[in-house]
């Protein structure tokens, strides 16, 4: 995270290794590795459940020294003697993953004492309502899999493997809609499409959610199949995909996941834009997220097959 990359002097001195790895608005997070190491020079040796009551014990010690430092803050900070500052330990994790403040994932192992086995998530980008599932269960996948250990050829292949299965159609195009709720679906549409006309005017403003809802139901009234079908309506939730060129000129399509013409879903296998689905939604995150491990990106099965020739 950039914001501990430079350690303000109150956090400790310049040439002091700071070992706060993130804070919260009432947590703090230590790397205590280098200090287990230091206690215990074999502890990469230790088993899992091992180093986690080690490192529980390292923190209890600690909560100790600073709940009595507290009283030294109390009473020269505030001038009191007595206060209810205290320092508490209130988990064990084994590895974690801070891409940004409250945006993070945690693999917690302790809490409380207590034996757990939690991936505890807030604020990343594959949890928004807006990302399609398949692709957040995905990306799920390969965060808990390197919090976990596994080595980065294996997620590789795993990424090479899902990326083709998108864009040669293994992967539905139902289930790599963007989801939405068109909420202002009446203020967007200036009016319907007269007679002559193929599209509703749209009014400036609208996202692409209301555009691609507005087409669809031009689409479906165009070939008459309104009557069979259901419409969007405001307040629908929906989902979109983005287009390639196509005869209608149209940049997304919505459509309903309970009610999908026969003929919606031809037109979109046609003309879905699968590569821009891969890299807009999916493919930049994953460069994010491998930048923050210092991993190099790059999902090209072929890249090592030419690293070396004989003339």
């Amino acid at each position: 995270m950039k914001q501990l990359e430079e350690t303000p002097w109150w956090i400790c001195d310049e040439n002091d290794k700071n070992f706060c790895a993130y804070v919260d608005t009432d947590s703090n997070y230590f790397n205590a590795e280098p200090l287990l190491k230091h206690l215990y020079p074999d502890f990469e040796t230790f088993p899992d459940k091992d180093k986690d009551e080690k490192l529980e014990q390292v923190a209890l010690k600690y909560q100790d020294i600073i709940t009595e430092h507290y009283d030294k803050l109390a009473k020269e900070a505030f001038n009191i003697t007595e206060h209810r500052l205290e320092m508490k330990t209130e988990c064990v994790i084994r590895s974690a993953y801070f891409r940004a403040p409250r945006r993070y994932a945690q693999w917690i192992t302790k809490q409380e004492g207590i034996e757990k086995e939690i991936l505890d998530i807030k604020g990343l980008e594959f949890k928004k309502a807006n990302f399609p599932k398949i692709l957040g269960e995905f990306f799920y996948d390969i965060l808990q899999q390197v919090l976990k250990g596994e080595t980065k050829p294996n997620i590789d292949l795993q990424i090479t493997n899902f990326k083709k299965q998108i864009l040669d159609g293994t992967i539905p195009l139902v289930k790599l809609g963007t989801p939405s709720a068109v909420k202002k679906l009446n203020t967007y549409l200036a009016r319907q499409s007269k007679a002559g006309e193929l599209f509703s005017k749209v009014n400036k403003g609208a996202n692409a959610a209301h555009k691609a809802a507005i087409a669809y139901n031009d689409l479906i009234r165009f070939w008459r199949l309104n009557d069979k079908h259901s419409q969007i309506v405001q307040g629908d939730k929906i989902k979109f995909l983005y287009l390639k060129d196509n005869p209608y000129k149209l940049e997304a399509l919505a459509f309903l996941d309970f009610d999908l013409p026969k003929k919606i879903e031809d037109f979109l296998d046609k003309y879905a834009d699968r590569q821009q689905i891969w890299e807009s939604i999916l493919q930049n995150k994953l460069e994010n997220f491998y930048s923050d491990l210092t991993w190099d990106y790059n999902t090209n099965p072929h890249i090592n097959k030419f690293d070396s020739f004989e003339i």
